[in-house]
């Protein structure tokens, strides 16, 4: 059964289907209608413009740059290599005297560009772990960035990556015991 409006006239259309610039019925006339658009500013218009024209090879090279600066510094500084009397420079382990969860990382890094996989290990044996999987994942994201390539896809779901982070956690934790065997793990 329809509804008959007894003036005769069509009922107005609903106000998701509203013509474009009309007010919907029961409206203040002076209502846009819509949310005015935004002109964006001369940074957004400019970094905008950079996008569109920059190449899409540019992201990796530079991600590729950050990390043979990172590969560069620790094969300068030497990490293992350090005065008896040198100041921790990690704020956590300065303050707390603790191990943080990334202790280690740079001087595992050291000894896996040395092919020292044990010495890296005992360093930081997360980093270790995780080392080919990180340059994995990197590898096909910038291939695919930069050349279009597609490499098979690693299936690591949420719960793979939480029992990782919980296992690092407990490592993190475990290592700042002052008990044998744990004794063991400082670095």
């Amino acid at each position: 059964m329809t509804s008959v409006d007894r003036s005769g006239a069509e009922p107005p259309p609903p106000v998701g289907e509203q013509p474009d610039g009309a007010v919907p019925p029961g409206w203040p006339a002076d209502h846009p209608g819509t949310y005015p658009v935004v002109e964006s500013d001369r940074l957004t218009r400019f970094v905008t413009r950079l996008h569109a024209r920059t190449p899409r090879w540019v992201v990796p090279l530079a991600a590729v740059g950050c990390v043979a600066a990172g590969i560069g510094y620790t094969l300068l500084s030497d990490p293992t290599r350090s005065a008896p009397d040198a100041l921790p420079t990690c704020l956590l382990k300065l303050t707390t005297g603790l191990d943080c969860p990334g202790c280690g990382g740079t001087r595992a890094l050291w000894y896996v560009l040395h092919a020292d996989l044990p010495a890296a290990a005992r360093h930081h044996f997360f980093f270790v772990f995780a080392l080919p999987f990180l340059a994995y994942f990197f590898v096909a994201w910038a291939g695919q960035q930069a050349f279009g390539w597609r490499l098979p896809e690693l299936r690591i779901g949420p719960r793979l990556i939480g029992g990782f982070m919980a296992a690092w956690l407990a490592f993190s934790v475990v290592r700042n015991f002052p008990w044998p065997p744990f004794t063991a793990l400082y670095v």
